[in-house]
């Protein structure tokens, strides 16, 4: 069973625009809501493969009561941790060459008791659970070093855990010893405090993260595929380009659920992981692919990595 914890979690509108003019009265020519964040996403990814998953998350309010349904009905468990604020609602404005135009609401500010609360629903919901994930942007409440304290209750419970978090509360979980972590590019770049301008760039600032106590660094670096640092060494990973799909999202939480599906090591994870993600951005808005939409026949996997590789979305911290 995967567990995820997603600390702000959403409902995500998707609208899809024959053209985004500025100052007008605009006509949607379809659109969609799917329950949001990136730990949403890994739970309904795992849901969608068939392996058993529940969702931990703070919900309040109208929106919370729609995600919780909504996630309901693509077969995730949902154990809320209910909050006075309300659940926020994100926007997102499709044109038809793929060009996604998003607006993240900031979410509800969590009191201190309902902090320690969603930390202690954590623990008594992780009884069965492979991997615990905790990811995506931190709600207001909650400093950065809550991650380090999931990762660190996670590891005394002898729980495997993953981590996507933005770039402060990624170096401050590091000292804990987080089994995986996956970063985007700007994430990377956060976290060292550097530009990443080439795959060399990207390796170095992931070895400098498994060497501050990472066990294995899942790097996404966008159309240039996936970066795995870890105890048995660097591996690159590509896929074939996807077309453009409007309102297309979560291809990297797809990619993470696909690694810890697949056991969360080795070349086989990293396989499993280029194979899902590339499977979510083929997708409209935020779907997550099933078995069938997988295409794992265009994977490619190497150690001879292009060091000097330019990146096509370079970090910047």
């Amino acid at each position: 069973m995967i567990l995820t914890v997603t600390p702000n979690p959403s409902l995500d509108r998707t609208y899809e625009l024959p053209s985004l003019d500025r100052g007008r009265v605009l006509r949607a020519a379809k659109d969609r809501v799917d329950p949001g964040g990136r730990g949403v996403n890994v739970s309904r990814a795992a849901a969608a493969a068939g392996v058993p998953t529940t969702a931990v998350l703070p919900l309040g309010g109208a929106p919370g009561v729609l995600l919780a349904e909504l996630l309901g009905g693509q077969g995730v468990d949902v154990t809320a941790v209910s909050i006075a604020g309300q659940t926020r609602s994100n926007i997102s404005l499709a044109e038809p060459d793929g060009t996604l135009t998003t607006i993240n609401a900031t979410g509800p500010e969590l009191s201190p008791r309902e902090a320690a609360l969603l930390l202690d629903t954590v623990g008594a919901s992780r009884s069965g659970a492979s991997w615990i994930a905790g990811c995506g942007s931190l709600p207001g409440g909650l400093g950065p070093e809550w991650y380090a304290d999931l990762v660190t209750a996670a590891r005394t419970a002898g729980v495997r855990v993953a981590l996507d978090a933005p770039g402060p509360a990624l170096r401050a979980a590091l000292p804990a010893g987080p089994d995986v972590i996956k970063p985007d590019t700007s994430a990377l770049a956060a976290s060292v405090g550097r530009p990443l301008s080439t795959l060399g760039d990207a390796v170095a600032a992931a070895e400098e993260l498994h060497a501050l106590g990472a066990g294995a660094v899942l790097a996404s670096l966008g159309r240039d595929g996936l970066l795995l640092v870890g105890e048995q060494g660097v591996r690159h990973g590509t896929t074939a380009p996807a077309p453009a799909v409007p309102g297309t999202s979560g291809a990297g939480d797809a990619a993470l659920a696909g690694f810890l599906i697949a056991g969360g090591d080795g070349p086989g994870a990293l396989a499993s992981a280029l194979a899902h993600g590339a499977a979510a951005g083929r997708l409209p808005g935020a779907a997550m692919p099933a078995p069938s939409d997988l295409r794992p026949d265009e994977v490619r996997i190497t150690r001879d990595l292009p060091l000097d590789l330019p990146l096509t979305d370079p970090g910047t911290p």
